[in-house]
């Protein structure tokens, strides 16, 4: 199973970041409603699942491309002598590829993901953003640094998978402050 999984990753790069971040991306969403109400509720239509679904494929497709970009960019800077060659080791390396990529990617992320989800359930705004924003330093980074020492065919895997735990954990939050 596991063979399968990284020749389809391999040979279907994009196509496996979209499907990856569609299911999982949403399963978060759902997941976190689920903790924070403590039963299964119906937070969105159909067609607006159906469409957050897509939004989330869509980020998926995205965040593809930033991991592959902020690691040439990582490596960019050590080679010019702007990080240690220290910073090649392998911890090391994924803890700065994982701050840049959060703190210069990160912010404008957030703000799309909030722009298509407002689109999609019909709400103005960007209340709640600032928490949005504070979880690229207590959790994404983390989270990313982890998923950078692994080999490339797991990393969109592990983030889609970190969508879910993140929201697990906010809608403990949510619980906790009765929202």
């Amino acid at each position: 199973m596991i063979d399968f999984y990284i020749e389809f990753v391999k040979n279907n790069i994009i196509l496996s970041s979209f499907i990856q971040f569609a299911i999982l991306g949403l399963l978060g969403e759902y997941a976190g409603i689920y903790v924070s109400k403590k039963r299964i509720s119906k937070a969105f239509t159909l067609p607006q699942a159906l469409l957050k679904s897509l939004g989330w494929g869509f980020l998926g497709i995205l965040i593809k491309y930033a991991f592959t970009g902020f690691v040439a960019f990582t490596n960019g800077l050590i080679a010019h002598h702007l990080l240690p060659s220290s910073f090649a080791c392998v911890w090391i390396f994924s803890f700065f590829t994982s701050f840049f990529m959060n703190t210069l990617f990160g912010p404008q992320l957030m703000f799309l993901h909030r722009f298509i989800d407002n689109l999609i359930v019909k709400r103005k705004g960007f209340k709640g953003i600032e928490g949005a924003l504070k979880t690229l330093i207590w959790f994404w980074i983390p989270a990313h640094t982890i998923t950078f020492t692994l080999p490339v065919e797991f990393r969109i895997g592990l983030a889609a998978l970190w969508s879910v735990v993140l929201g697990v954990i906010l809608g403990f939050f949510k619980q906790k402050s009765g929202e």
